[in-house]
């Protein structure tokens, strides 16, 4: 039989324990969970930042994008949804990242003049970024946990991956780098 001493010290540390507890879980609960990609801010590739909540009601497709990549003559593709939809709150997020065969080396002036000569983009584009690892901005650790690609894996494998997210700044889709933007028009199309 435990005596008066010890039982009293159980008695005392399982009273602390429950509001360690208690007060760690109060804490998770005040942490207020990202909602939405309207709870994210992203520095556009002139250097201001933007709240993305400023997208709020607009239809979005969020890409990766590389300026030595395969898939490069997607900007074109993009441009060319972005022209078509824009008037009707269409709008593409371009997020360069050099994580994938270190195919996007430039600094953000040549990255921004390189899509306006080549492929006349238009659309928001914003600074470097990884998309993958510890450095990942938050933002994409977002995209990635709302629409996990292939077998569920959450990692971006390839230049051009593309988001689509609705008005309410809910991820719909993900779509694969080799998915030609003029693809996603008819899904596009339905949430506009």
């Amino acid at each position: 039989m435990l005596n008066r001493t010890v039982l009293a010290g159980l008695v005392v540390v399982a009273v602390l324990f429950g509001a360690l507890s208690t007060t760690v879980c109060q804490a998770k609960s005040e942490t207020k969970p990202m909602q939405s990609i309207y709870d994210f801010k992203a520095n556009a590739i002139d250097g201001s930042q933007i709240n993305l909540s400023d997208y709020k009601g607009k239809v979005l497709l969020i890409v990766n994008t590389a300026s030595e990549c395969g898939f490069t003559p997607q900007y074109a593709e993009l441009e060319t949804l972005y022209k078509k939809y824009s008037s009707r709150g269409f709008l593409i997020l371009g997020f360069p990242c050099n994580q994938f065969g270190g195919q996007e080396p430039q600094g953000k002036q040549q990255i921004a003049a390189f899509c306006q000569k080549n492929y006349g983009v238009t659309f928001q584009m914003f600074d470097k970024v990884e998309v993958n690892g510890d450095n990942a901005i938050p933002l994409y650790k977002y995209l990635k946990d709302s629409a996990p690609g292939l077998l569920d894996t959450k990692a971006i494998k390839w230049n051009f991956t593309k988001f689509l997210v609705d008005k309410d700044g809910k991820v719909i889709r993900r779509y694969a780098p080799n998915v030609s933007p003029k693809d996603i028009a008819p899904e596009i199309e339905k949430i506009l």
